[in-house]
């Protein structure tokens, strides 16, 4: 499986706030490509949410 769900269970953050960070990453990554996406065959929203809980990519949302 590739997210880490152990890391999703002891995630102390607001999930909303994650879930929006996660679908802007997912943009990004259709947008730019990532070598990460391959490896995971095509599974862009997973590598995305992935990218966040290992905070590979930081994220701050903005009022």
């Amino acid at each position: 499986m590739i997210i880490p769900l152990d890391l999703l269970i002891n995630r102390e953050e607001n999930v909303y706030q994650m879930t929006c960070a996660a679908i802007r990453r997912a943009m990004q990554i259709t947008v730019a490509g990532d070598e990460e996406v391959d490896q995971n065959d095509g599974k862009i929203v997973s590598v995305a949410i992935k990218q966040i809980l290992t905070k590979k990519v930081e994220y701050r949302l903005e009022a």
